[in-house]
């Protein structure tokens, strides 16, 4: 039986996708909404997001730290997640008083600008924890790869190197993407590495920050890779 996943990534016009059908490509997809993504994907097993999942009542989550301190060089590319509360202001001045208040810091205008996909994303995951996870792809590289990777994700050296590393793991992406080929590489390199994860989250071989993850509301918070 074919075990088809689909890793998916946030990009400024909405998401990318790469579907893997037994670790292969298969193919690749582009929506302005993530339901999209999540309604055209029956027979995926998984379906892995480069967003948040989870958030806990009153604290940082501890993925994001075990994440980034795995990252070296490539440790910007996590970002906290604050509070649930933090999402439920209406604007960066309250989240960031309110991000205060909770948690003794603030909040970055960069995690902030990821509220209305967050918010998407939660709200199909709260409907289907177990069709969804959440994946970071430099997390996913970082393991493909055996430690950090040295270029970061938008130069050209980086973007080579991603790519060798999913192919030398099977995930041979062609040069002709159809309609995804529209979106920004990186974005593309990050759905696959997604995917990658989504694969061995279907396989049973996947890992997690931090294992056993966090628990919160009866949900299971926590980066797979």
């Amino acid at each position: 039986m074919t075990v088809n996943v689909i890793g998916v990534d946030a990009y400024a016009l909405g998401w990318v996708g790469v579907e893997l059908r037994d670790g292969h490509f298969g193919r690749a997809l582009l929506a302005s909404t993530l339901y999209e993504i999540v309604a055209g994907s029956s027979g995926a097993a998984v379906i892995g997001v480069d967003i948040p999942l989870g958030m806990l009542p009153d604290r940082w989550r501890a993925a994001d730290t075990l994440a980034a301190d795995q990252l070296g060089p490539r440790r910007s590319s996590v970002f906290r997640v604050p509070p649930r509360a933090v999402w439920q202001e209406p604007d960066f001045a309250t989240a960031n008083r309110r991000c205060r208040e909770l948690t003794g810091s603030g909040l970055s205008r960069q995690s902030w600008a990821m509220r209305p996909k967050l918010l998407e994303a939660n709200a199909i995951w709260e409907r289907h924890p177990k069709l969804l996870f959440e994946a970071h792809p430099e997390v996913s590289f970082r393991q493909m790869a055996g430690e950090p990777l040295a270029y970061a994700k938008k130069t050209w050296t980086g973007q080579a190197c991603r790519r060798e590393l999913l192919a030398r793991h099977g995930i041979v992406l062609p040069d002709n993407l159809g309609p995804a080929g529209q979106a920004p590489p990186d974005d593309i390199l990050d759905a696959a590495a997604v995917a990658w994860s989504a694969h061995r989250m279907a396989t049973g071989s996947a890992m997690s920050h931090p294992s056993p993850p966090e628990e919160a509301n009866g949900a299971r918070i926590a980066i797979w890779y």
